[in-house]
């Protein structure tokens, strides 16, 4: 188990307080004035830099890029307290669940589609691993790119990508402390300070005892980081990122149909199904660092060099909940054994699986610059990537112990396996090289063409427990991608926009024919048509409509003595539209909205039942709205609130079973005032307010499907304060 440092308010004052100290010497020094400084740091006037490192179409602002995108910046997470990748999916309403339980690490799916934890999540542009909790307290933005990005991911799940982009040094002294109903203990410190006109540093840290509403499931954990950037000479930039943390916190299992065919009713959201006195947390420890260099090789090229490292260590210990094999009323096989019983029985699990290592590391060189060729501008981006991942594994152990049911007031308690873990072995080592390209050719002010591609080779070998090769995949492809943008007017851009992209085969359950087979990659192709207003920098507002689709990958129902096997037949197709608005209506009223009208559907999938109605955990519509509003008549007192809405959610493939809609409602109140010249920041927040049960998850995981309470009503305050 992690042992967590829990500092006292007095250390954390301490620790902020000396390099004020420091600063206020340094800054009578005219040389190390923040005007000075502004003025050495030349990489501010190259456009390249202020773009989203997401982009999959090249530099260029939200109303100039091709694609539906959200942005996230660090009020919003600070305001509404996000911390978690599952309170990341509830602000934009194409974002959803998917497999996220309490005390684990958690996945997400945009528009759709669950995301590759190998490559669908970013730090500073490039490829972190999923399978970690990825702290918000360096993050300065979030960016959501939504639909296909094969040029900037290469082989990946289509529904999009996450990319947190890291606080930069600035001058800033801020401690955080936070708490909640549950009594939970937070502390944040942020401080930066350039040390010297041209290096400066900056280090988050933050200590969370975190006290959950599900019963044994309270948690730990420590988070530390530090970014650096360094000016070499007048031209040139290298920027650094690292952060480490580690966290311990039993995880929750999730619920199951009971027989296949019936959510369970009476749940209490308190309850940690299977608990078992002897389960230990799930410990998780990662460690993430980039590093890009910009060079300035004249006013309008710019190369760039970046790399980086990231490594999860999980040590996965659970009492887990799952399937019924054992129990009385699926023994002659009557009922599928991958679900609860009808009478609510399920069977525990002893699962222990230390030591799952995850690396991921990318090398990437571009060349970005611009020029004319008669009337024609054209903004060109030219490199080479590199990606390598490994997934290193001990022997698990996975033992049946006892059956309980899920209206047991407490769980019986089984003895555990005697049973041991394995040696670790290398279970996959994955290879993409690529190149890419693209070109934004402008002709005159009201039209773009964006044109290019990707040339990926992947290689990539996976392993048996044991070691020993069990699949080697050598893919070759080209990833076009072209899009077509015009200015209709000073605020209003529409555009059209066609890509191509790649995703790995999925592995069979256990529990068909084929076990453990991997299916051959599928290619994926998106079309989508929107648009862009900006009628200031304060409020944007946009429309997208699109249509993706590639091969349907599901277990079929056949006559091999499993009864199913797993194959890739058919095609699934996600056709959607997509209405965003952000920004400031108002000098007092600020509004952020989305709205998600998804069909997904599968087709040809050879399995009539299957086929004709929403797929598995995509909701036909979702919408969230947030107002936060400045109080006129008292200086520095905003309120806020918020609603989420999806309708009902399919939990079986044949679409006969559906988790209800719902409606959640939140509130917060924000307080700024000074306390002896240092601006101080209240926040409250009341999540769930009427204290609504709604299933907020019916996905799946390795080919099974849990669902997911929504939490129950939380109270959190936080107090910031800028010393």
């Amino acid at each position: 188990m992690n042992r967590c440092f829990r500092p006292t308010l007095l250390t954390v004052a301490l620790c902020a307080a000396l390099p004020l100290h420091a600063s206020e010497a340094v800054a009578e020094a005219p040389e190390r004035s923040p005007t000075d400084l502004a003025a050495v740091r030349v990489q501010a006037r190259q456009p390249a830099t202020d773009a989203t490192q997401s982009n999959s179409f090249g530099a260029g602002d939200w109303k100039s890029t091709p694609a539906s995108m959200v942005v996230l910046d660090r009020s919003i997470l600070d305001n509404r307290h996000v911390r978690t990748l599952a309170e990341l999916a509830t602000q934009d309403a194409s974002l959803g669940d998917s497999y996220a339980p309490v005390g684990y690490y958690q996945n997400i799916a945009i528009r759709g589609f669950p995301l590759d934890t190998g490559t669908g999540y970013r730090f500073n542009g490039l490829a972190t691993t999923g399978e970690q909790r990825l702290a918000l307290e360096n993050i300065q933005q979030v960016e959501i790119l939504k639909g296909e990005a094969g040029l900037a991911a290469g082989v990946m799940a289509p529904g999009g990508i996450i990319n947190y982009v890291g606080k930069r040094p600035v001058e800033v002294r801020t401690v955080t402390l936070g708490t909640d109903a549950e009594g939970s203990r937070y502390t944040a410190v942020d401080v930066g300070h350039w040390l010297s006109p041209r290096f400066g540093v900056r280090l988050n840290a933050a200590w969370e005892d975190s006290a959950s509403y599900i019963d044994h499931a309270d948690g730990r954990r420590n988070f530390y980081s530090l970014a650096a950037d360094w000016l070499i000479g007048e031209r040139g930039k290298l920027e650094v990122d690292a952060n480490y943390q580690t966290s311990a916190q039993r995880s929750a299992s999730g619920y199951q149909l009971l027989g296949g065919v019936q959510l369970p009713r009476g749940v209490d959201r308190k309850q940690m199904l299977g608990y078992q006195a002897w389960q230990r947390p799930v410990g998780i420890d990662s460690t993430n660092i980039t590093a890009l260099h910009t060079f300035d090789i004249s006013p309008r090229w710019q190369s760039r060099v970046s790399a980086s490292h990231s490594r999860s260590v999980i040590d996965d210990n659970v009492a887990f909940a799952y399937g019924c094999f054992y129990a009385a009323q699926c023994a002659d096989g009557s009922v599928p054994g991958q679900y609860f019983a009808p009478d609510g029985d399920y069977d525990v699990y002893d699962y222990r699986s230390p030591d799952d290592t995850r690396r991921n590391q990318e090398l990437r060189a571009e060349l970005r610059g611009s020029f004319d060729t008669g009337g024609v501008g054209h903004q060109l981006s030219v490199g080479v990537d590199a990606f390598h991942r490994t997934v290193d594994k001990r022997q698990n152990v996975n033992e049946y112990v006892g059956t309980a049911n899920i209206a047991d007031s407490r769980v019986p308690q089984f003895a555990p396996s005697p049973l041991m873990p394995g040696a670790s072995a290398r279970r996959l080592d994955s290879w993409q090289r690529a190149l890419f390209v693209l070109d934004r050719v402008r002709f005159g002010d009201d039209w773009q063409w964006l044109a290019g591609g990707r040339m990926v080779r992947l290689d990539e070998r996976a392993y048996d427990k044991r070691g020993t090769p069990e699949r080697h995949s050598r893919i070759s492809r080209f990833l076009p991608q072209t899009a077509l943008v015009w200015s209709a007017t000073d605020e209003l851009n529409v555009y059209a926009s066609y890509v191509r992209g790649i995703a790995l085969g999925q592995e069979a359950p256990f529990w068909t024919s084929n076990e453990g087979a991997f299916l051959p990659s599928v290619l994926s192709r998106q079309l989508e048509v929107g648009v862009k207003y900006a009628s200031s920098d304060a409020l944007t507002l946009g429309a997208a409509v699109f249509r993706t689709s590639q091969p349907f990958q599901y277990a079929k129902p056949d006559g091999s003595d499993m009864g199913y096997t797993f194959v890739q037949e058919g095609q699934q197709t996600h056709t959607g539209l997509e209405l965003t608005a952000r920004g400031r209506v108002t000098d007092q009223l600020e509004v952020t909205a989305s709205a998600s009208l998804l069909q997904a559907r599968a087709r040809d999938a050879g399995t009539a039942a299957y086929e004709g109605h929403q797929l598995i955990n995509v909701p036909k519509v979702r919408a969230n709205l947030h107002v936060d509003y400045q109080l006129p008549f008292v200086d520095g007192l905003a309120v806020g609130g918020g609603w989420r809405h999806a309708s009902s959610n399919v939990a079986t493939a044949d679409g006969n079973v559906r988790a209800p809609s719902y409606s959640v409602f939140d509130v917060g109140l924000r307080f700024q005032h000074q306390l002896r010249d240092h601006p101080v920041t209240w926040r409250l927040s009341v999540d769930n307010v009427f204290d609504k049960f709604y299933w907020r998850d019916t996905g799946s995981s390795s080919g099974d499907y849990y669902l997911f309470s929504g939490a129950p009503r939380q109270a959190r305050l936080s107090v910031s304060f800028a010393l």
